[in-house]
């Protein structure tokens, strides 16, 4: 069968494309249709190619079908994080030049803020469920048939980075003009360097929020090559075990995080699903504590799958196997992917030796929207850096060390805070950890912990004594915490990712 989803939902309409959070199936043909209303909307809204919509929604079948909807249509796409405030996602609607968004009534207060401070009209303001101001959903391309747009060529997502340094900046690639109905051959590929194959009784299961880059591309690719896709709102460790053996799930897209819960349930919790239908568990995003990963492929065997990549373009792979020759390496780059480790001055370093880890994925462009600098500054050459530090072995294997802005500087000597956070996090009274580095007078900088206490844990002075025991028996001295401060939780996204930045400002006055 040929790929793709429109193709699919023409030749096995009840095919089931997803399984929506409340367990409802929706097939390719449901997808396909309700793609095909919205980018008939789009259009009569006067929506052109190249322009941008704007999405504030959960995962969801209405999330993915917008998603479709501007992919047909020759649209960028934002999918924004449901966790900013009214003002950040103003920002993002109005540095991308949205002419359209479509939000959820979860989010309702957010919307409204947001749509009022860009000043967007009414017009161009859809939401599912009721949020006032916005009109239903439902509304979008009503009373215009059931044909797709007469003009069909292929939009692109464009993510937004981070904000945690700054205000985020949007990944903008140029269009291709290509047919959407054309799946790329970049998805086949990108697909089989996991070994994943089109069709085959794939079912992935995305527990993670559809506004991650990553796990938009999961979901998006899964359902152009004929897997169903199975969403979850909320993840949880027990239930998603439930959900691997309820739907035969083959793959996912995981992060440490949910990797460390998984491993806090109990043995008989654990052993009462049967997981058999796993082919490759994929995991990204963040840093993996050594302890982990080996508990991990010790429990689910070498489907345990990690890669490092960037929005941006590019990156590495190691397999379970791999890894256990390599343990805390990310691996070798993708085909026609390029990873360097370059010096200050730009120039490459030899095997062995630490420096900024430069990428460049085959002959692919981006540019940092609106901001050229932010482009220039992340570039040398055709490289482009994210601002980790790492380095590559003989073998060509690359290991990360830290991210370049994290970096403690204690004395003239390089701390790696990802590090002392691996060892501490193992800990059985740490459900979470942050290490950074705060001004001293003397040193320049010193280490600083913020620990999250596993439940039923209280801080005190005896379990800093403890913790820095254990520190002790793990790290060098000059690695080990100068003090230690205790909060209920350490701010993370949904995906995993911590908030450093926010710890740090309540340490250094600006």
């Amino acid at each position: 069968m040929d790929l793709g989803l429109w193709t699919i939902a023409a030749a096995e309409p009840g095919r089931t494309a997803l399984v929506d959070p409340d367990g409802r199936e929706v097939s390719y043909g449901e997808l396909a249709a309700k793609a095909n209303r919205y980018a008939l909307g789009l259009r009569e809204l006067g929506l052109e190619v190249g322009d941008c919509v704007v999405l504030l929604q959960p995962n969801g079948d209405e999330l993915l079908a917008a998603y479709f909807a501007a992919i047909q249509s020759g649209l960028y796409v934002v999918v924004v994080n449901w966790h900013l405030v009214g003002p950040e996602v103003a920002y993002i609607i109005a540095d991308s030049g949205a002419k359209a968004f479509l939000a959820h009534e979860r989010f309702a207060d957010v919307a409204v803020a947001a749509a009022d401070e860009a000043g967007l009209p009414a017009s161009a303001r859809f939401a599912v469920g009721d949020v006032p101001g916005f009109r239903r959903i439902e509304e979008l391309g009503a009373g215009l048939g059931d044909g797709r747009p007469s003009e069909r060529t292929a939009g692109s997502p464009m993510l937004y980075t981070s904000g945690t340094t700054g205000r985020p900046k949007g990944v903008r690639r140029p269009l291709t003009g290509a047919d959407p109905d054309q799946v790329p051959a970049a998805s086949t590929w990108f697909f089989g360097i996991f070994g994943l194959a089109p069709f085959d009784d794939h079912v992935h299961l995305c527990g993670s929020p559809l506004y991650h880059t990553a796990v938009l591309n999961f979901v998006a690719i899964s359902v152009q090559l004929g897997h169903t896709a199975v969403l979850v709102d909320r993840w949880d460790a027990e239930e998603m075990l439930r959900l691997i053996e309820r739907y035969s799930v083959t793959h996912s897209h995981m992060v440490p995080t949910q990797f460390r819960r998984l491993l806090a349930l109990p043995d008989d919790v654990r052993s009462r699903h049967d997981l058999s239908s796993l082919r490759v568990m994929i995991h990204g995003a963040a840093p993996c504590p050594l302890e982990v990963k080996r508990r991990m492929l010790d429990w689910w065997g070498p489907v345990v799958t990690e890669y490092y990549a960037a929005t941006e373009g590019g990156g590495t792979v190691i397999n379970g196997a791999e890894w256990l020759r390599k343990p805390g390496s990310v691996g070798l780059p993708w085909p026609g992917s390029t990873v360097r480790v370059l010096d200050d001055s730009g120039a490459e370093l030899p095997p062995g030796s630490v420096g900024t880890v430069y990428l460049k994925m085959g002959d692919s462009s981006f540019e940092y929207h609106r901001d050229r600098a932010k482009t220039e500054r992340s570039r040398v050459g055709d490289l482009f850096t994210l601002g980790d530090i790492g380095h590559l072995d003989a073998d060509g294997y690359l290991y990360l060390h830290d991210r370049r802005s994290d970096l403690i500087i204690s004395g003239g000597v390089n701390i790696y805070p990802a590090e002392i956070e691996g060892e501490l996090v193992m800990h059985p009274k740490i459900a979470d950890v942050a290490v950074f580095g705060i001004p001293h007078e003397d040193w320049g900088e010193e280490i600083k912990a913020v620990v999250q206490p596993a439940p039923g844990v209280s801080p005190s002075p005896e379990l800093t004594s403890e913790l820095l025991a254990f520190a002790a028996s793990r790290l060098a001295r000059f690695k080990l915490p100068k003090t230690v401060d205790y909060l209920d939780e350490l701010p993370r996204d949904p995906n995993g990712k911590l908030y450093k930045r926010r710890l740090r400002e309540r340490y250094v006055s600006s």
